[in-house]
């Protein structure tokens, strides 16, 4: 079977999920930068699933998808593993399972839950004015029309 079979439907590993489900790490992905390259720009991203979406629309269908639930719930049981419990699974040792360490609401972050960078929300509340137009200059459209 040549590589590129092999490698077709590959996804990302579920410690590296977890990893990127951290809040350093999600805001970077959740708030990147405009690249031509990926569908929609990479402007709306799927954390859990890791998948770029070309509008909005499609995200939020994506995140209703029984798909996306189960990429949850899977991600927040296997969590990361760490060195001692590769080796007790090799073998060397008592092999015990590892204990639920996410909650599905710590991996399924979404990007109107995240807090903004208080940079963001300065630049968000400076709303321009509306043009101010005299009275009178509203009484003569009235009056003409």
């Amino acid at each position: 079977m040549t590589r590129k079979w092999k490698l077709r439907k590959r996804t990302r590993d579920h410690d590296l999920l977890v990893e990127d489900a951290k809040p350093e790490n999600a805001a970077k992905l959740l708030n990147q930068e405009i690249d031509y390259d990926v569908p929609g720009d990479a402007q709306n991203y799927c954390l859990p699933c890791a998948r770029h979406f070309v509008d909005q629309a499609s995200l939020l269908s994506h995140q209703k998808s029984k798909v996306h639930k189960k990429q949850v719930r899977n991600t927040a049981e296997k969590g990361t593993y760490s060195h001692e419990e590769a080796m007790r699974a090799a073998g060397f040792g008592s092999y015990m399972g590892p204990p639920a360490k996410l909650r599905k609401e710590d991996v399924d972050i979404r990007k109107e839950t995240f807090p903004m960078p208080p940079e963001a929300v300065a630049e968000s509340s400076e709303k321009p004015e509306p043009p101010k137009v005299a009275i009178e200059e509203l009484e003569d459209l009235i009056a003409a029309a």
